[in-house]
């Protein structure tokens, strides 16, 4: 049975929500939630029925941990506020991107805890499809942040700080590109009345396969095929669409390549 934990959220984005949530839901306790805005930290802190503030210098100060979720480009500038007052508590960032480093000076205890999957607050989550990829500045915090994630019934891998670095833009191709392909594919289909649902056995069928193939095995197309033909059909019916047409030409090239 893992120790409860007593913590704070700083962010109520998507990731904060979902990890709220699911701490809740292994009996660790969410003593407060900060937002910049009161929209965003009124919603998650009632969805959770806990108190919040839109104001770092009242955090609360008896926290074990306190998780900080927030934009990179502003996270650098929030942590001496945080920190201020609580420094026997062990904090953390949820960002793939920033170093753990961004902590030193700063808090004597730290480190990262780094879901890497795609949140969303509209969609609920099952915990055992995230793997979480952990980093702290001591040994026994390390194991605590491995308990925690455990306890969620996450995956939990140890990473250093280039290693996560390198998983967030590997994630980023993953899904994020991904993803922006799929919205293109919904605006060609919508322009010639087409319906997006009808891709969803392709995009169901596409991700099964890497689950048993490399990726590089699994390729299909005109373009691994190098054929031209259908190639040239494609980059004609796209003449209207110069960005498209473009993107077609660099990733076909691209797959031909590697």
């Amino acid at each position: 049975m893992v120790e409860s934990k007593r913590v704070v959220l700083i962010g109520a984005g998507n990731v904060a929500t979902h990890l709220g949530v699911a701490l809740q839901k292994a009996g660790h306790e969410v003593a407060q939630v900060y937002s910049r805005t009161e929209a965003s930290a009124s919603t998650l802190a009632g969805r959770l029925n806990v108190p919040y503030t839109t104001d770092l210098s009242q955090l609360c100060e008896e926290a074990d941990l306190y998780i900080v979720s927030v934009k990179d480009d502003v996270l650098s500038s929030l942590l001496p506020i945080v920190v201020k007052g609580k420094e026997k508590a062990l904090f953390v960032h949820t960002a793939g991107s920033m170093p753990m480093n961004v902590w030193e000076g700063i808090a004597p205890r730290h480190g990262v805890l780094y879901p890497m999957q795609t949140f969303s607050k509209q969609r609920e989550m099952d915990f055992s499809t995230v793997s979480f990829f952990v980093e702290a500045n001591e040994k026994a915090d390390l194991e605590m942040l491995k308990e925690l994630a455990s306890s969620l019934g996450a995956k939990v891998y140890e990473a250093n700080s280039e290693q996560r670095m390198s998983l967030h833009v590997a994630a980023v191709f993953a899904c994020n590109f991904a993803n922006h392909m799929y919205a293109l594919s919904a605006s060609l289909l919508n322009k010639y009345g087409m319906p997006f649902e009808s891709m969803l056995p392709l995009i169901d069928e596409t991700a099964r396969k890497v689950h048993q193939l490399e990726p590089k095995e699994a390729q299909t197309g005109p373009a691994v095929r190098r054929d031209a033909n259908v190639m040239n059909k494609h980059l004609e019916l796209l003449s209207e669409e110069p960005q498209l047409r473009e993107l077609y030409e660099i990733i076909s090239k691209n797959i031909q390549t590697i």
